[in-house]
């Protein structure tokens, strides 16, 4: 869905790594306020859009448009005060308090040079109560567990105060629980922060339960993209992922993905 209220843009994207193309001629938006899933099988280009969709990754063709104008017009500071970034995985991480942490999320708003000033500890700390992880400011991220550390990491990006958050697998590696809390807190971020949220996932329940709006990328290309109940369907499954599945509707109302015993097509191995 790509329109003239769409707030960021990929317009016809070709982009990979090493000569190798990864994404064939991607066009997708995110409106002002959506929250949209990206979902697709391993080596889809899920990952590749986001970092197209950053400018950190170059394009060979195509476009990508933020508020209307060409991203590669804007400095790498104006992108990081308008798009924060939540990574598949955290790199390595010294031995910071979470508010240090935090408060590194204001840093494209400061001047070089440029120290923190009381009104960016205050939004740091907006940020954590909004995670709800104000009782861990003084812990050292290093000691924190995976889902304790994730909200550390979204509370960085809250304290940007960017109009858009990007997340790449926000809930890899985490427990149930955690998953569901952390899509929690994103769908509350969105609903009453306002802002616009593109979140890769590879659960398909709770992208269905919580986006909304999913876009499906298949071998680099947009297979498919509606709201989940146009979405998330026997077919597409079976057409992208090679998987047998059965889809009822679940207790939220959502559509939902049970797995079929022995359901797994020869034709799902992903490269």
């Amino acid at each position: 869905m790509v329109g003239e209220k769409q707030l960021l843009t990929a317009e016809g994207v070709v982009c990979g790594y090493d000569g190798r193309e990864v994404l064939h001629s991607v066009t997708m938006g995110a409106a002002r306020g959506e929250f949209v899933g990206l979902i697709g099988p391993n080596g889809s280009g899920k990952s590749t859009l986001l970092r197209a969709l950053t400018g950190i990754l170059p394009l060979s063709a195509g476009l990508v448009l933020l508020e209307g104008r060409a991203l590669d017009s804007y400095s790498r500071r104006q992108i990081a005060q308008k798009i924060a970034v939540v990574p598949q995985v955290t790199g390595h991480i010294f031995s910071f308090s979470v508010e240090d942490y935090v408060l590194m999320g204001r840093t494209p708003h400061l001047g070089r040079l440029q120290g923190h000033h009381a009104s960016d500890l205050h939004v740091a700390w907006e940020a954590m109560a909004l995670a709800d992880i104000t009782d861990l400011a003084s812990r050292p991220v290093t000691e924190l567990s995976g889902g304790e550390l994730q909200r550390a990491t979204i509370a960085r990006a809250f304290a940007q105060q960017t109009d858009i958050l990007l997340l790449d697998e926000p809930t890899a590696f985490l427990d149930i629980n955690h998953q569901h809390d952390i899509f929690e807190l994103l769908a509350r971020f969105n609903r009453e922060q306002g802002k616009t949220i593109v979140c890769v996932s590879h659960d398909l329940n709770l992208a269905a339960q919580y986006c909304q709006r999913l876009v499906v990328l298949s071998e680099g290309c947009v297979h498919t993209e509606g709201p989940p109940e146009a979405v998330v369907t026997e077919q597409m499954i079976e057409r992208v992922y090679h998987a047998e599945v059965a889809v009822d509707i679940g207790p939220g109302g959502a559509p939902r993905v049970s797995l079929m015993p022995g359901g797994s097509s020869p034709r799902g191995e992903q490269r």
